[in-house]
């Protein structure tokens, strides 16, 4: 198997690019690092691309070595010929080589094996062929011996049925044709445990009688019958065509073609399928499904967390984070425009206490002693009731302040962590909640790094998933997010810095006691006097670490050091310095050089550096340390509340996207309970998927089609609607 030539066809990229990627990541270099900094090696492979190609190499790697392993243990057995080195070498995907592999696997004791004990697999052997005319009885006969343990005619035939049941369950090519055929016209059935359940409402009572093609069903349904039947609510079976694989298993062994022995091949290969076979494939194929769907759902919970994590950040604003409660009072945190808390107490506007008049009178001192501009709202218990309260505060005080309600999930989770505690030792985790309302409005991508990403709430069935490859996934989300983004040095905690390529959990930790003990960073080149931080992490990370007001004017960009010559060079041709960076002169860089008529290739070839990266330079000298989440719309700011009662049909909204799921997005418009646009009512045209029209953070126009008060649910169109 020749791994650099599958992933070239499947990823559709070059020899050539293909090569150089796997030895810059078997060098130990950063996706992030190679995407951003190593264009001209992968010929501008994008993050994604390179994402999916890491993947396909360990799957691909680690097939390799399952193939040497099973290869030295047929070898061990003596039963290695060229024919089935050949079949293992081409197997392409792990169930197929499972399949090659299962008649040499070492296995439990079974019927055949005790069958073979006892001297039964010639009369196997006889039953099988088909040029006897002799009768099976009169040949079992001979095998009858009570010290073997084969007392009767019937024991002798039934054990030779039990090596030809096992010899068709080991059929790789029989095993191959049953499986796509099973998942090709098979159908998947889910019914209510008990006629009691049948009889309950539960979020299942969809499932209670559903079936639905195997290759038709999406993975989200697959995801909710698992739960479903995990909970002991729903029962789920696979219903193959039987009839249709029987006919065929009689016909692979030869049923048909002697009358002596077809009645004997046709009873072994329905018990083959159904004890042996029909089991393990069913298993199988809803492995297959899960993987699938859990994969399918990753991606969309990897979509939204990216989405979520570049919310633009609200800068220069001082805010006030609010996090709601009833009987413990709602927690209140003033956090400056750097994100320092100012001040903090506890107020009780809300049941039972309901001081209303008493806690205004508190928001209000603090609105006007700290000049607060915006108030952040959590979306948790007596949200609803807190928004109320801001939004009459607000028409009332005539205050020039608003509010937004943000998404706390995960915050109870980070205020109780060690993390936190680390972060504000003197808080408890009521304060600590509402600083974190606070400042995931200032800066989402800073605070919600600090947060198990499972715990955001962006996603499906997270918690039912495969934990590690989740993690691992999001985690990418994460690191790209933030590499995309760059992170200050001297003001980033340690949580964000981890993120950063080439920067491991120690050497973060390290980094923030070196700027404790000797004050802010002033170059990039520092970064080596920071314990464990050598050559190789200084390389992965230095491009992305940003230093303001630093000795060198060019560590507050995203141009790596080692196209500080280059970038110098350019200046100097186009007769800019460093100040005109800081003041931004070289906006107008590419006007310049369309001015002097110099072509990129040109110039690169004459500075000796790569196109891409002269490319790169260029692009960021017009727009210095420029923030990509400034492309993303800023979250919507109220002053006053809609009620759940005052909607009504055909009442278009403006609402903000929280979350993308497959059948569907869940609009925020300022209710306190999200609406469903379903994947039906996204777009006037068909959508293969929601995230191709809306993604987290979106700001969207939607339209009510129907309010059900008691079962607090609001549905939503986006048909026929104008977008902005």
């Amino acid at each position: 198997m020749n791994i650099v030539e599958i992933i070239t066809k499947e990823l559709g990229i070059t020899r050539v690019h293909a090569e150089a990627v796997i030895k810059l990541i078997d060098e130990g270099n950063t996706i992030p690092f190679i995407a951003r900094y190593r264009k001209e090696a992968t010929g501008a492979m994008h993050d994604d691309v390179l994402r999916a190609f890491d993947e396909r190499l360990k799957y691909l790697r680690n097939l390799e070595d399952r193939k040497n392993t099973i290869l030295a243990s047929i070898e061990e057995q003596g039963k290695l010929t060229d024919e089935l080195r050949k079949q293992i070498d081409e197997a392409e995907t792990a169930v197929k080589l499972e399949d090659i592999y299962r008649p040499y696997k070492p296995k439990r004791r079974t019927r055949a094996m005790i069958a073979k004990e006892r001297g039964l697999e010639p009369l196997a052997v006889f039953i099988v062929s088909s040029k006897t005319s002799a009768s099976v009885v009169t040949e079992a006969e001979k095998y009858i011996d009570t010290e073997k343990e084969v007392p009767d005619v019937k024991t002798a035939i039934a054990g030779a049925q039990d090596i030809i049941a096992e010899t068709l369950s080991d059929s790789a090519s029989l095993r191959e044709w049953i499986r796509k055929k099973t998942y090709e016209s098979g159908v998947i059935v889910s019914s209510a445990k008990t006629k009691k359940q049948a009889e309950e409402k539960t979020v299942y009572e969809n499932y209670y009688e559903y079936s639905e093609p195997l290759k038709k069903i999406p993975g989200h349904r697959i995801l909710a019958m698992n739960r479903g039947e995990s909970e002991k609510i729903l029962t789920v079976k696979i219903e193959a065509p039987e009839e249709e694989i029987l006919k065929f298993m009689n016909r692979h062994i030869g049923a048909g073609r002697n009358k002596e022995t077809a009645k004997y091949l046709e009873e072994a290969a329905a018990d083959a399928y159904k004890r042996l076979i029909g089991p393990s494939i069913e298993t199988e194929i809803r492995n297959d499904l899960t993987e699938k769907a859990e994969d399918g759902a990753i991606k969309v919970f990897g979509e939204n967390l990216g989405q979520l994590l570049m919310q633009p950040p609200i800068i220069g604003k001082t805010v006030l984070g609010w996090d709601p409660a009833f009987r413990t009072g709602c927690k209140i945190s003033v956090v400056d425009p750097t994100g320092k808390v100012l001040d903090t107490t506890v107020i009780f506007p809300t049941a039972p206490q309901n001081k209303v008049t008493e806690s205004m009178r508190v928001i209000e001192g603090l609105v006007r002693k700290y000049h607060v501009d915006i108030i952040s709202l959590g979306n948790g218990t007596a949200s609803r009731e807190s928004e109320q309260i801001i939004a009459d505060f607000i028409k009332k005080s005539k205050l020039p302040v608003q509010y937004v309600i943000v998404n706390e999930a995960g915050a109870s989770v980070y205020s109780a962590s060690k993390l936190a505690t680390e972060e504000f030792p003197n808080f408890d985790v009521g304060q600590r909640s509402a600083t974190s309302m606070a400042r995931r409005l200032q800066d989402p991508l800073a605070e919600l790094v600090k947060i198990d990403p499972k715990s955001i709430g962006v996603g499906q069935y997270q918690h039912d998933m495969n934990q590690t490859k989740l993690s691992e996934q999001l985690g990418n989300v994460v690191e790209d997010c933030v590499n995309r983004v760059g992170v200050d040095v001297n003001t980033a905690s340690f949580s964000l810095l981890e993120y950063v390529s080439g920067i491991n959990k120690n050497i973060a930790k390290n980094i923030v006691a070196f700027r404790e003990e000797n004050g802010a960073f002033t170059s990039r080149k520092e970064l080596l006097k920071v314990p464990k931080l050598g050559p190789k992490a200084y390389e992965q990370c230095a491009g992305f670490l940003r230093i303001r007001d630093g000795q060198d004017v060019l560590d507050m960009t995203s141009v790596h050091p080692e196209s500080y010559d280059a970038a110098r060079e350019l200046l100097k041709l186009l007769g800019f310095d460093a100040s005109d960076i800081k003041n931004g002169n070289t906006r107008d860089i590419e006007k310049k050089l369309h001015e002097i008529k110099a072509s990129i290739p040109e110039l690169a070839k004459k500075m000796n550096v790569g196109e891409y990266t002269l490319n790169d330079i260029v692009k960021e000298l017009a727009k210095p340390g420029r923030d990509p989440r400034e492309d993303v719309p800023a979250p919507v700011l109220r002053s006053d509340v809609l009620d759940f009662d005052d909607l009504t049909p055909d009442m278009v909204l403006t609402g903000t996207v929280r979350n993308v799921i497959d059948f569907g997005a869940f609009v925020d418009i300022g209710v306190h309970q999200d609406g469903l646009v379903h994947i039906s009512q996204i777009a006037d045209k068909y959508v293969k998927h929601p995230l191709d029209v809306v993604k987290v953070g979106d700001i969207v126009n939607v339209k009510v089609l129907s309010v059900d008060k008691e079962r607090k649910k609001i549905s939503l169109s986006m048909k026929g609607v104008p977008q902005k």
